[in-house]
C-alpha cells in the first residue's frame, strides 16, 4: 500500500512539473530549472559520494569535460541531423567520454581515501581546466559556441526545462535501481568499513571504479546539455569550484548517502537562495552560508536524517505506552 502512494505521489509530482510551465513565468521556470540541473549533478555526485563514501571535491572537471566534448563534437564532426534530436549523440557521446576518462584515473585515484582522495580531485579538476584553459586547440580561453537547435515557436527555458527535467528523472530512477540492487549494497559496505568488505568478499575495486565511472557519466551529460543552455562558455564558465561545492552541499542539507536527500536539500537551497533571498544581494552570501552552517550542526544527518530521528522517539514512546496499558 505504501508502495503505492509513493508510485502515485511520483506520478503526480511529474505531471505537475510537465504542466507547471504552462502558469509560472519564464524567471520562475529558469529558477526551476536550475533546480533540476542542480539536484540532477547532486543526485550522481550521491553516488560516489554518498552510497560509497568517496567525496570528491572535484566533480566540476566532468561538467567542464562534457561542455567542451559537446562542443568539440558539434565543431568538428557537424550537426548530427536537424532540430532537438540533433543534440541527442553529441551528449551521449560527452557523457562516454567523461565515463572513459573517468575510467582511466579511476584506479590510482581510488586507491586514495578520505581526504586524500577528495582533495586529489580537487587536484584533477583544476589541472584539466588549466588545460583546457591554455591549449589551443580547446579554446577554452576564447571560449567556444554550441548552438542549441530549438523547436519552432519553443522558449529556451521551456525547451531546457523539460530537458533538464528529463535527465533528473532519468538519475534519480539509476539511483534507484544502484541503491536497490546487490551494487548498491556493496557501495553501502563500502562505506561502512571497507577493510572489513574487501575481508568478506566484497570486490572493492571494481565497485568503486563502477560508482565513479556513473557518476562521471551522468555529470558529463548533465555538462553537455548546461553546454548547450548557455549556447557561449569558456573554461571558467564550466570548471567552476562552486559547482563541486554545491553538490556536496545540497546531499548534506537533505541527507547524503539517501535517495531523496540531494533533491529536498537542492530544493531548500534554491528556495532560499533564488526566491527568499533575491532581494538582499549585499549580503546574500554571508545569509546562505549561516543557514547552511546552522542547518548542518542542527541536523548533522540533513532534513532526512532528522525526520528519522524524530520519528524513532515517537514510535519507542507509542510502543512504550502499549506496553504499560497492556
Amino acid at each position: 500500500m505504501n508502495r503505492a502512494l509513493v508510485l502515485l505521489a511520483a506520478i503526480a509530482v511529474v505531471l505537475a512539473a510537465v504542466l507547471l510551465p504552462l502558469w509560472i513565468g519564464p524567471f520562475y521556470t529558469r529558477v526551476i530549472q536550475l533546480f533540476f540541473f542542480s539536484a540532477g549533478l547532486a543526485v550522481a555526485w550521491n553516488l560516489l559520494g554518498g552510497f560509497a563514501g568517496y567525496w570528491s571535491f572535484g566533480h566540476t572537471v566532468f561538467i567542464g569535460m562534457g561542455a567542451f566534448s559537446a562542443a568539440h563534437i558539434v565543431t568538428r564532426l557537424g550537426p548530427f541531423g536537424d532540430g532537438p534530436l540533433s543534440m541527442v549523440l553529441p551528449i551521449l557521446l560527452s557523457g562516454l567520454i567523461c565515463g572513459l576518462f573517468a575510467a582511466i584515473i579511476a584506479y590510482p585515484i581510488l586507491r586514495l581515501r578520505g581526504i586524500y582522495f577528495a582533495i586529489a580531485m580537487l587536484g584533477v579538476s583544476q589541472v584539466v581546466g588549466e588545460l583546457v584553459n591554455n591549449l589551443s586547440w580547446f579554446q577554452g580561453g576564447v571560449g567556444v559556441f554550441l548552438q542549441t537547435p530549438l523547436p519552432a515557436g519553443t522558449a529556451p527555458e521551456d525547451f531546457f526545462y523539460y530537458l533538464f527535467g528529463a535527465l533528473l528523472l532519468a538519475s534519480i530512477l539509476i539511483a534507484v535501481a544502484v541503491r536497490k540492487s546487490r551494487f548498491g549494497y556493496a557501495l553501502l559496505s563500502i562505506r561502512e568499513d571497507e577493510d572489513t568488505a574487501m575481508m568478506l568478499g566484497v570486490a572493492t575495486e571494481r565497485y568503486k571504479i563502477m560508482a565513479f565511472v556513473l557518476s562521471a557519466v551522468l555529470v558529463g551529460t548533465f555538462g553537455a546539455v548546461y553546454g548547450y543552455s548557455v549556447g557561449y562558455f569558456t573554461t571558467y564558465t564550466v570548471f567552476r569550484l562552486d559547482f563541486s561545492l554545491n553538490m556536496i552541499v545540497f546531499c548534506l542539507i537533505g541527507g547524503i548517502g539517501t535517495l531523496a536527500g540531494p533533491v529536498i536539500g537542492t530544493a531548500i537551497m534554491l528556495f532560499i537562495t533564488q526566491v527568499l533571498l533575491s532581494r538582499f544581494l549585499d549580503i546574500h552570501l554571508l545569509i546562505t552560508g549561516a543557514i547552511v552552517v546552522a542547518i548542518i550542526l542542527l541536523m548533522p544527518g540533513g532534513i532526512i536524517g532528522a525526520l528519522r530521528s524524530w520519528r524513532r522517539p515517537a514510535v519507542g514512546g507509542g510502543a512504550a505506552a502499549t506496553e504499560t496499558g497492556s
